[in-house]
């Protein structure tokens, strides 16, 4: 008499349930890349527009003092305002923008290196016609700093 098996074994559904598992593991790590990847191209998005936002403001007003100024609160919508008035307004807006990044910080200054500082220290040179704008923030995306912080920066250079 010839025993005929049929069907699957124990051990070859085990195996196949191992690999599935693995396969599965494998899907979800690729998701959570790909979040954490969005997340921050988003944020690099963000800090971009908020680059343009201030430069348009600077080119429509070309005759207010943008160079490394602190904002103020004057409120320019309801009451006219001098072209310094004006700037002091638009970096006041711009910076409370800045807040919509994690950690967000920036500088508009006058400066012929605009690839060198810190959001600590901005080290613009306060030389030339060349605006650089400057956007720090942190991410988890990039190599951390020694306190586990990574920081991004988003610089633009333009003439008004």
């Amino acid at each position: 008499m010839i025993n005929k098996a049929s069907g699957f074994t124990l051990i070859e559904v085990l195996v196949a349930v191992v690999i599935l598992a693995i396969g599965l593991l494998g899907l979800a790590g690729l998701q959570t890349a790909t979040l954490r990847n969005n997340q921050s191209a988003y944020m690099r998005s963000q800090a971009t527009q908020l680059a343009y936002d201030i430069t348009d403001r600077i080119r429509a007003n070309p005759l207010g003092n943008y160079n490394n100024q602190a904002g103020t609160n004057s409120d320019c919508l309801a009451n006219v305002c001098t072209p310094t008035q004006m700037a002091g307004y638009d970096l006041t807006q711009w910076n409370s923008h800045l807040a919509s990044l994690p950690s967000g910080a920036g500088v508009v200054c006058l400066d012929n290196t605009p690839l060198d500082g810190t959001s600590a220290t901005p080290a613009c040179d306060g030389s030339g016609t060349t605006f650089a704008v400057k956007i720090w923030w942190t991410d988890d995306i990039g190599d951390a700093n020694q306190d586990g912080v990574t920081t991004q920066r988003f610089v633009m250079s333009f003439q008004p």
